[in-house]
């Protein structure tokens, strides 16, 4: 195996990528593409991206830094004519754009997807949005929990009889990152074949339907919209399959096999349970789910949380403590894989920041780093790809167009 582990081994080596993201859900296909050894130029307003403008300090300045490392930098006031010169000049130069402004953000400056690969015909023009760039919810504004709400995961995710609960990671926004990812990375791989670009929509709701399998098997099951199920499976068609408190904590346990239930068993030391009809076949545990989870509390309570996930562990059936966040930071399995990397700011205080989770053998990814400073690579980027002086790039900055 080849283990030289060169930027030039990355697989998106040479592409250039000019990052307009905003938030999460393009920030995270930036992050993604950059990691994966993409020249990415973020590109932000002369005041900079709205996280940007978070407050470090307290944490809230936590994303901007999570999602926008591993970028050149450099300013855009594309409200400007100038400022849209400037860009129609810049695709010439780059391979994607991608954006994930409200739909026609840019083509009410002239400058969407039509506009720039008239100039530039091989430029994949990338647009993440919360619904897409057609359909009667096109204009719908888009955030992480408005697009939760209207595709259902907030109506599945709770308790039965309590009010729908929102995911607490931004899944849309980062489900959407993705899928954006895969279409850029995917139109590349058309474009060497045909040489032609493409203009890709990516939609933060289509993304996250595919996340509804099992709800929508139980909605199919049951004939109507079933109940919210806590941390049991949605269909309630598996058993055991929930979160056991133990004596310092909880950890999650399931058994979707037989062969996982014998084994559980063995690990409880309770063959009793192999004889028992309430217990017989999933169909049964499932029926009687809560006795189901009474024997197997019974058996966590009274342990501690690692003597139970090493129990599970030895004896093969499915299991996990459940993290903290402080836990998942200080994980040494993400640590060992570089998904993780402490660095230090300016201020010297020390953050975790995620690596990607794209992993090729024997080609290491680049670490992750903090971002750099609003329009710190003006001269450089505008310098190398239109040829503009020291003097133009100021003069431009004067007149607020960077």
């Amino acid at each position: 195996m080849d283990t030289r582990n060169l930027a030039s081994d990355r697989p998106l080596t040479g592409v250039t990528v000019l990052d307009f993201g905003q938030i999460y859900n393009g920030p995270y296909c930036g992050h993604l593409l950059a990691m994966a050894g993409a020249r990415v130029i973020k590109v932000e307003s002369p005041i900079g991206e709205t996280l940007r403008n978070s407050t470090a300090s307290s944490g809230e300045g936590y994303p901007f830094r999570a999602l926008n490392g591993n970028k050149e930098t450099i300013t855009l006031n594309f409200k400007r004519p100038d400022g849209q010169r400037l860009l129609k000049e810049m695709v010439r130069h780059v391979d994607v754009l991608l954006e994930n402004y409200r739909p026609g953000t840019m083509a009410k400056y002239g400058i969407g997807s039509e506009e720039l690969m008239a100039i530039n015909p091989r430029l994949i023009y990338a647009s993440g949005t919360g619904y897409g760039q057609n359909g009667p919810h096109a204009d719908y504004l888009a955030m992480d929990v408005t697009v939760q709400a209207m595709s259902g995961v907030v109506s599945v995710t709770g308790y039965e009889g309590d009010p729908p609960l929102k995911s607490g990671p931004a899944i849309c926004d980062m489900l959407g990152g993705v899928h954006l990812y895969g279409a850029i990375t995917s139109a590349l791989y058309r474009r060497e074949r045909t040489g032609l670009g493409a203009v890709l929509d990516i939609a933060m709701q289509d993304a996250v339907i595919p996340t509804l399998c099992s709800a929508i098997g139980a909605y199919y099951r049951t004939g109507g919209n079933p109940p919210r199920t806590g941390n049991h499976h949605q269909a309630r068609a598996i058993a055991p399959y929930n979160i056991y408190e133990t004596r310092d904590g909880h950890v999650a346990i399931i058994c979707i096999r037989e062969g996982h239930w014998r084994k559980l068993v063995a690990a409880m030391e309770s063959p009793d349970l192999l004889h028992d009809e309430l217990f017989a076949n999933m169909e049964a545990r499932s029926k009687n789910m809560d006795r189901t989870d009474a024997v197997v509390l019974d058996w966590t309570a009274s342990r501690s949380t690692q003597e139970v996930f090493e129990l599970c562990q030895l004896f093969g059936v499915p299991c996990s403590p459940v993290q903290t966040l402080s836990d998942v930071l200080s994980d040494r399995h993400l640590l060992a894989r570089g998904m993780l990397k402490e660095v230090t700011d300016k201020s010297n205080r020390s953050m975790m920041l995620f690596g990607t989770p794209i992993q090729f053998e024997g080609v290491r990814p680049p670490d992750p780093t903090l971002p750099r400073e609003i329009g710190q690579d003006n001269e450089a980027v505008y310098g190398e790809l239109l040829g503009l002086r020291r003097e133009s790039v100021d003069d431009y900055r004067r007149s607020g167009v960077l």
